[in-house]
């Protein structure tokens, strides 16, 4: 992400960050693991983290070797420089045994000339997950939370198939290349395809602007669509509307 994308302040009031008194949170619970020898996350990016995520503490090393020990709290995310992809995936039993609870995402280059190489992602033993590094400050940042959740992310239009979904209980999508579900009964039959994929995101907690991102959306279009679903649907707000997604879904309605 180019750093002129930090430069005005309005960056890191849009995206909540906040100002004085952060760093005197909680003390960082978990490591953000950047692996690196270009400085591919600026420091005004490690910066921004930190302040978004007072429980997180940014580590960079510029090499997976220098990644495969232990630090002074858990690691949740493993970041990785495209350059490094192959010494990483290397070193899998390794990152895997020391940071076990960690996910691993490519950190996708701003040139975009490097980003093929990114398709081999699908078949990888470790990684689950891009990082984009072309998008506005408040949704990479809403991209990280999604990734130390333990939820995984394909930009729109870079891979052609995301990874299986029977990897896991983890949260992985490809919006861009997901079918839309079937429709179901149980109230919801009259949604459309598109409000049904969108419904789905928040019944996983998504914000709209992630949902905004991964659809190649605005943000103004995802909340006509979640006004056009809440008045179909009868109910008050989204999380009854995500309520009545998961019923149905629970139900197995949506994918007889």
């Amino acid at each position: 992400m180019k750093d002129m994308v930090l430069l005005d302040g309005n960056d890191y009031a849009e995206a909540g960050l906040g100002v004085a008194g952060i760093r005197g949170g909680p003390e960082p619970q978990r490591v953000m693991l950047i692996m690196s020898d270009t400085g591919s996350v600026s420091p005004r990016l490690v910066d921004a983290v930190e302040r978004e995520f007072p429980w997180i503490l940014v580590e960079q090393v510029g090499s997976v070797a220098a990644a495969c020990r232990s630090f002074s709290h858990p690691v949740a995310l493993m970041l990785v420089d495209v350059g490094l992809m192959g010494e990483a995936e290397a070193a899998t039993a390794a990152l895997n045994r020391i940071h076990s609870h960690a996910l691993a995402a490519v950190i996708e280059p701003h040139e975009k000339q490097q980003a093929a190489s990114l398709s081999a992602i699908v078949d990888s033993p470790l990684f689950r997950s891009v990082l984009p590094m072309d998008m506005r400050l408040d949704i990479w940042l809403s991209i990280i939370r999604l990734m130390l959740c333990g939820g995984e992310y394909f930009p729109p239009g870079s891979m052609v198939n995301a990874r299986p979904a029977d990897v896991g209980p983890v949260l992985a999508y490809n919006a861009a290349a997901q079918p839309p579900p079937r429709k179901p009964e149980n109230g919801v039959s009259d949604l459309t395809a598109r409000e049904l994929q969108i419904l789905e995101m928040v019944s996983r907690g998504m914000q709209n602007k992630l949902i905004a991102a991964a659809f190649g959306l605005s943000e103004h279009t995802v909340k006509i669509h979640l006004h056009n679903i809440i008045r179909k649907l009868g109910v008050h707000n989204r999380t009854e509307a995500a309520a009545r997604f998961r019923t149905a879904r629970h139900s197995n309605a949506l994918f007889e």
